[in-house]
């Protein structure tokens, strides 16, 4: 039987058994049962695909490798971090951006926009704790779980059961939609222990497939159940980062995958729906494989500026300041590549000098395009590491 008598869809809309298929309720709707992964006929590596594997395994190790060359890569890494939450939850439809993050981080100013840049804040705190608590437990349901409830603690959506699988019947449509109209029905609630415990157990199996291909298939499988109630596209882009991290793949989690998908948003939802109603897995593996590519090039470039930028910065620092001064301007600038904005206040318990003195060195790096003043005000001013936050500006 060819693959497209297969995946194609009967009269009745349900898709073929490489997908899954469209089960109907006793109340009327239709709710999507994934097929087991890996699929069955198996993934088509054509030669495409092949190309496309090979571009972003070359891409996600020379980000690997150029991050580790950072001289603290762990006073840089928040910002890649910080960018890849901002843009999924951008995908969401939240407004708030990195500079949004940055200030509220540091109580600069209340935020325009609090619900979105707690949402913001909630995500990275929800990574952290995910890869802190890789060292004790893979990724499975129970991370799962608990990362969950951190992505949804003091954010909208927080009184939808975080941290535990939903018992209701969700659904994906446009707002207010009703399940009748809906874009897609996730699997019933009676169905999810058996489609989450296949998706764990696929995770945690050695699988005859590229690893980027198994991190493709369990990202898609995942929007597909839909979980929670709430908050599964964030986690499912959360999840990349995690296995990425987890398998080795990256040291460090480097990669803003959610770029790609917010730049094609709309190919994202219909490569993933297409998956259902016509069990394509090549075109989202494609899709997903050319975030991996892209993203990961742009992010080695990104390592490669901010190496660039620290020397550049350390020669100018080194040219005009006095030796004694230039130790302290050197301890500032790094103390700015985690947190890129900063007052006068926090500049002299960096670098354990009086305000005065703090306030000094502030303005010569300001006088030398370091540092900018971002307040316009004569008191409670905040001072941005413009040229650093510039490289990770869409």
């Amino acid at each position: 039987m060819s693959l497209r008598a297969i995946t194609r869809m009967d009269e009745e809309g349900e898709a073929g058994p490489r997908a899954g298929r469209y089960v109907r309720q006793p109340a009327g709707y239709r709710s999507f049962l994934p097929a087991q992964l890996p699929p069955r006929p198996p993934i088509e590596i054509d030669g495409e695909m092949w190309r496309l594997l090979s571009d972003a395994d070359r891409a996600l190790g020379r980000l690997d490798a150029v991050t580790q060359t950072l001289p603290d890569t762990n006073l840089f890494l928040l910002m890649y971090v910080r960018k890849e939450a901002v843009l999924s939850s951008q995908i969401e439809g939240t407004q708030a951006s990195l500079e949004d993050i940055i200030r509220y981080e540091e109580k600069v100013e209340e935020a325009e926009n609090p619900d979105d840049v707690e949402e913001v804040v909630s995500y990275i705190r929800a990574l952290n704790h995910g890869l802190e608590r890789l060292r004790d437990i893979p990724v499975s349901l129970r991370l799962i779980k608990e990362i969950h409830a951190k992505l949804m603690q003091g954010v909208r959506g927080q009184n939808k059961s975080p941290g535990e699988f939903r018992v209701v019947q969700n659904w994906i449509g446009s707002p207010g939609s009703r399940i009748e109209t809906a874009q897609f029905v996730p699997p019933a609630p009676n169905d999810l222990a058996d489609v989450l415990g296949q998706l764990e157990a696929f995770m945690h199996a050695d699988v005859d497939l590229p690893l980027l291909i198994q991190i493709g298939l369990i990202h898609a499988q995942f929007e597909t159940i839909h979980p929670f109630l709430d908050g599964n596209g964030r986690l499912g882009r959360l999840l990349i980062t995690l296995l990425l991290c987890e398998k080795g793949v990256l040291r460090e989690p480097s990669l803003y995958i959610s770029y790609h998908f917010r730049r094609n948003k709309s190919e994202y939802y219909d490569r993933l729906q297409g998956i259902r109603d016509r069990g394509d897995w090549e075109s989202w593996i494609k899709y997903f494989l050319r975030g991996v590519r892209d993203v990961g090039r742009e992010a080695a470039n990104t390592a490669s500026d901010i190496l660039h930028l620290r020397e550049q910065h350390r020669r100018i620092l080194s040219d005009n300041l006095s030796h004694a001064l230039a130790g302290s301007a050197f301890k500032l600038i790094d103390h700015l590549y985690e947190t890129p904005i900063i007052s006068v206040q926090k500049a002299s318990e960096v670098v354990g000098r009086t305000y005065a003195n703090a306030n000094t060195l502030i303005q010569q790096l300001v006088q030398l395009g370091i540092l900018e003043e971002t307040t316009g005000r004569e008191r409670g001013r905040r001072f941005r590491y413009s040229p650093y936050v510039d490289l990770f500006r869409d």
